[in-house]
């Protein structure tokens, strides 16, 4: 394909989104190609170097010579956050942007997107305060810090449904002085932003992640869990709860067959890609594709560049 010529204010972010299992780095791959750009990674799974197999990550050899950024960024013992993303992954659209190539974000993390693409402003944190309103929820009870929280932030209190909630948006008060709910997003782009999405018929996406699903076991998904679980995936706060991976940790203790732990894994990823398709779909700016077109990804990519050039 011909490379198009932006017109004088340059290229856009191009951002590709959606549920998993439709091809989104697949999509990020032709367009990148397409237009000389290159893929900033927005799956918060495949920062974690190790976690290949089971977060179908691209291999070196299936990126064809293209650019990716911020993957394999991170040890599992890390915990991922969405703040530090916003940083890296606004410096990596500048890096790319800067050089004259086109930025294109793949990912189908949906919080972490919308920190890459739109006006967001994380609250800091304190591990002293944190520490503090964790020792007086256990003293003092529930009751008595969501009374505390209806005071100062009657909306959040309305909101929060779990301790690690309540104890956050206290923190966040206590630290900068505003309620928790001042902190919401807004549909507004830092730059200018092209956001497409990939979906498809519910039942043949159904049938796609069980493929892929077996198609990581015959990949040797377990022996992955297996490495990982050397290197401290039991105790990690994010990677060890990535789908599926919880499951072959139990296979692994005996506590589960592998025919059991797929059946989970493929019933928790359905339950997932319904949360992810409830995210994006909410966004009105989103231009869907259907992932099911029989042309394959050489279609899709096609009809985002009609749609690129149109903009």
């Amino acid at each position: 394909m011909a490379v198009f010529s932006w017109p004088a204010h340059g290229a856009p972010l191009i951002a590709v989104v959606g549920p998993t299992g439709t091809g989104k780095s697949d999509l990020a791959l032709a367009l990148a190609e397409h237009f000389e750009g290159e893929v900033i990674n927005g799956d918060a799974l495949q920062f974690y170097r190790g976690m290949d197999i089971g977060t179908a990550k691209l291999s070196v050899a299936e990126r064809r010579g293209v650019p990716h950024h911020l993957l394999d960024i991170m040890d599992i013992s890390e915990e991922a956050s969405v703040a530090r993303f916003q940083t890296d992954a606004r410096a990596a659209i500048d890096d790319v942007a800067g050089r004259g190539k086109v930025p294109i974000l793949a990912g189908g993390s949906g919080l972490y997107v919308r920190a890459a693409v739109d006006a967001i402003e994380f609250p800091g944190t304190d591990p002293a305060v944190r520490a503090r309103l964790e020792n007086e929820l256990a003293e003092q009870g529930r009751r008595e810090l969501l009374a505390r929280l209806n005071d100062v932030d009657p909306q959040s209190a309305e909101r929060v449904k779990d301790d690690r909630r309540l104890v956050r948006a206290l923190e966040v008060y206590e630290v900068t002085g505003r309620p928790f709910t001042s902190f919401m997003p807004q549909r507004e782009y830092v730059r200018p932003t092209i956001q497409f999405g990939l979906d498809m018929n519910r039942e043949l996406l159904n049938q796609r992640l069980a493929q892929r699903i077996d198609g990581m076991l015959s990949a040797g998904w377990l022996d992955e869990v297996r490495q990982l679980e050397r290197r401290g995936l039991r105790e990690s706060p994010t990677a060890g709860k990535a789908l599926g991976y919880p499951q072959l940790l139990d296979v692994l203790a005996g506590e589960r067959t592998l025919e059991a732990a797929r059946e989970d894994t493929v019933v928790a990823t359905r339950r997932f890609t319904k949360r992810q398709r409830t995210w994006f779909h909410a966004d009105p700016r989103v231009h869907w594709l259907d992932a099911g077109h029989p042309g394959g990804v050489d279609a899709l990519a096609r009809d985002a560049v009609r749609m690129i050039e149109a903009a």
